[in-house]
C-alpha cells in the first residue's frame, strides 16, 4: 500500500465515522436511510456524466453491490436504533475485515507478510474489544444487528474488491454503484415507513443529506484504493473510522470514553502503524 493509498484510506475513515454519526443523530432509522440514498442518487448520476460507465464486465458486481449495501444500510440504521454508537459501530466495522481476510488468502490465494496479518489481528482484535469495554451483549442492545451488518459488510467489500479491477475506471465503478443503490433506498423506505414520510424527510434533510454525501466521498476513496491495493489491508485500515467514532460518541452522544477505551485504542493504532511499516 503506498503512503497516498495509505492516507486515502485514512481519510475515508473520518468520513466514515461522521456520516454513521449524522446517521445516529436522526432518530427515524428508515428516514436517515431514505435520505442517504437520495445522497447517493444525485451523487452518483453527477459521477457517471463525469467519469462514464465502468466497463461491461464490472456491471454485474456493481448491482449485486448495490443490493447489498441498500441491505446493510438498513442493518446498521436499525442497529443504531436499538444500541450504543460506541458499541454497534466498533462491532460492525472490525467483524469486516477479520472475513475480508479469511476470504482473500484462503479463497482468493492473496499473500499477506507475518507483520501485515499481526497488524490485521491488532486491529481486529482491538476493535472487538472495544464492544466488550461497554459490558455484556444483552437482548434489544443491536449488537446481533451489529453481527448481521459486519457480515454484508464484508461481502459488499470482496464484490467491490473483485468488480473494480475489471472496471478499467475506479470513480467511473463508484459512481455507477451510487446512481444503483441510491433509488432503492428511498422506495424501500417509504414502502415500510407509515404516514406523515415525507414530512419527515424534509424535517432531517440537511443531516440526512449531508450525512449521504460524506459516505459518498468515503465510500469512493475505499474503492479507488481497492483497485490499487490489498483487499484485506484497505479493509483492515478503513475500518480504523471506529478510532474516531470513540470520540465522535464521546463529543455529541454522551457516551463514556473510559481508560481502558483509549488503551484498546491505542493498541488499534499500533496495529495501524505495524501495517504500514509492513510494506
Amino acid at each position: 500500500m503506498s503512503v497516498p493509498v495509505f492516507a486515502v484510506v485514512l481519510a475515508s475513515a473520518v468520513l466514515h465515522a461522521s456520516w454513521n454519526a449524522l446517521a445516529k443523530a436522526i432518530p427515524d432509522r428508515l428516514v436517515a436511510a431514505a435520505l442517504i440514498g437520495l445522497g447517493y442518487l444525485v451523487g452518483g448520476v453527477a459521477g457517471l456524466v463525469a467519469f462514464g460507465l465502468p466497463a461491461a464486465r464490472s456491471l454485474p458486481y456493481a448491482v449485486g453491490s448495490a443490493l447489498l449495501q441498500a441491505v446493510y444500510l438498513l442493518l446498521l440504521t436499525a442497529a443504531y436504533r436499538h444500541g450504543e454508537f460506541a458499541r454497534v459501530y466498533p462491532l460492525a466495522r472490525g467483524l469486516s475485515p477479520l472475513l475480508v481476510t479469511v476470504v482473500t488468502v484462503t479463497v482468493l490465494g492473496a499473500r499477506l507478510s507475518p507483520g501485515e496479518l499481526a497488524g490485521i489481528a491488532l486491529i481486529v482484535g482491538a476493535l472487538g474489544a472495544l464492544v466488550l469495554v461497554g459490558g455484556r451483549p444483552r437482548r434489544g442492545d443491536g449488537l446481533g444487528l451489529a453481527a448481521a451488518t459486519g457480515v454484508v459488510i464484508a461481502s459488499y467489500t470482496l464484490v467491490d474488491g473483485v468488480g473494480v479491477r475489471g472496471s478499467g475506471d475506479a470513480l467511473g465503478y463508484a459512481s455507477l454503484l451510487f446512481a444503483l443503490q441510491g433509488p432503492v433506498l428511498p422506495v424501500v423506505c417509504r414502502l415500510l415507513s407509515g404516514p406523515g414520510f415525507t414530512a419527515r424527510l424534509v424535517r432531517h434533510a440537511p443531516l440526512g443529506l449531508l450525512g449521504g454525501l460524506l459516505s459518498l466521498l468515503s465510500y469512493g476513496a475505499v474503492v479507488w484504493a481497492q483497485s490499487l491495493g490489498s483487499l484485506a489491508l484497505v479493509s483492515a485500515l478503513r475500518e480504523t473510522s471506529v478510532l474516531f467514532a470513540g470520540a465522535i460518541g464521546a463529543l455529541f452522544f454522551a457516551e463514556r470514553f473510559s481508560r481502558l477505551r483509549m488503551a484498546v485504542t491505542a493498541v488499534a493504532v499500533g496495529g495501524i502503524v505495524l501495517l504500514q511499516l509492513s510494506q
